[in-house]
């Protein structure tokens, strides 16, 4: 490991690995065998076949949530494919009790929870989404960008001032890391020595700027140099990697090895190298900013493909394994989809929790509609399909 805890990248990568020589934490080469001095993780087959799962539940998930949204089923959705690894892997490293805030493409926390039946309804324009996910230790997305880093920031002073074992994990993009919430938060947990995650997902565009656009220090990961405590980079699109470092920086930030010399948990900066491969939302052009051809090198570090690769060189799959997986995969998401299309909306829902007490144009507007409603019926109101 260098100094930052991560061992460089292999040598031995391909001339199409893009991350070949990146400085950067690895378990995996491209094709899934693990690197010659990688420490793979020691968890059971089973755990092992349950992150593959998980990665190939979230692509499924991804594909037909894109699909719905083309079909005007669902609203402007974000696309994950590329980044399934970081997330999978990185959730898998948490206790269940630990607190997930998330961004808004980080799915596969959420599939890791078994929660996405609850949580695609928010997808369709139901709350009943957010707050469902929230039993389960995931916080609700986040749309404001960095908005939420002083939150998670705050659970996790809270868990530690309450003497309960447990970490606050906050996901988000490398274009946060220029919002002024970033920075409060990372020194506010710094001073305090808060159990807190930071998971900056770089995959190297925010939006359609570019990483070399969105700072001028050579890693994003280096930023917690100035806030007194540790970041490392890591192979975003190795999900194994990313649950090695996710496991030891939880470790420290409970208090335990590598800790503060008190024995106080310390916080970690957490850059999840990758790239997404589609659009940075379905209302996105990303032929607008790069060339397509840029993706291509990417997509030899696919975590699904690697991750199944280390499974079957290990001999913990095979082609009957990889079938039923994938047959679990569609049945899981065709049911969360039944699920949440069976909600049925209420249309006073759309007022409610916005304002504590309604203004009076809203409250004049909330009565026409339902007054409206009652006078013709719901299914007046219904998009014919």
């Amino acid at each position: 490991m260098d100094e930052n805890g991560a061992d460089a990248a292999g040598s031995s990568g391909s001339s199409t690995d893009p991350l070949a020589d990146e400085d950067l934490y690895r378990v995996l080469e491209p094709d899934g065998s693990p690197l010659p001095d990688a420490a793979v993780p020691d968890l059971s087959d089973e755990r092992f076949r349950a992150i593959y799962r998980d990665l190939v539940v979230t692509r499924r998930f991804d594909e037909r949530a894109v699909s719905l949204q083309r079909q005007g089923r669902i609203g402007t959705y974000a696309p994950c494919a590329g980044q399934e690894g970081s997330a999978v892997g990185s959730t898998h490293a948490l206790a269940d009790r630990d607190l997930i805030s998330y961004q808004y493409r980080e799915h596969g926390a959420v599939v890791v929870r078994d929660l996405l039946s609850e949580y695609l309804p928010y997808w369709l324009g139901h709350e009943s989404g957010t707050e469902a996910i929230a039993d389960g230790n995931v916080f609700p997305l986040n749309i404001g960008i960095a908005a939420h880093l002083p939150h998670a920031v705050g659970a996790a002073w809270a868990f530690d001032y309450r003497d309960e074992d447990r970490v606050s994990v906050a996901h988000f993009g490398d274009g946060a890391t220029s919002e002024g919430d970033f920075h409060e938060a990372m020194n506010f947990a710094g001073v305090f020595d808060t159990p807190t995650l930071f998971c900056c997902h770089n995959n190297g565009w925010a939006i359609s700027i570019p990483e070399s656009r969105q700072t001028a220090s050579d890693t994003f990961a280096e930023k917690a140099t100035a806030y007194g405590f540790e970041g490392v980079r890591v192979d975003g699109m190795d999900p194994l990697a990313s649950y090695a470092v996710t496991k030891e920086a939880a470790e420290r930030a409970r208090g335990g090895s590598g800790g503060s010399a008190d024995g106080d948990p310390r916080p970690a900066l957490i850059e999840f190298v990758e790239y997404r491969f589609g659009a940075h939302t379905t209302a996105d052009d990303p032929t607008a900013y790069r060339d397509p051809g840029d993706v291509d090198p990417w997509r030899a570090l696919d975590p699904i493909d690697r991750m199944e690769g280390f499974l079957r060189e290990t001999g913990r799959i095979d082609d009957e394994g990889v079938a039923a997986i994938r047959e679990e995969a569609d049945e899981v998401v065709a049911d969360a989809i039944d699920v949440a299309e069976s909600v049925e909306p209420d249309p006073a829902d759309m007022f409610d929790h916005a304002y504590a007490d309604l203004p009076p144009e809203i409250r004049r507007q909330r009565d026409e509609l339902l007054a409206a409603v009652e006078k013709h019926g719901v299914e007046s109101f219904r998009r014919e399909e």
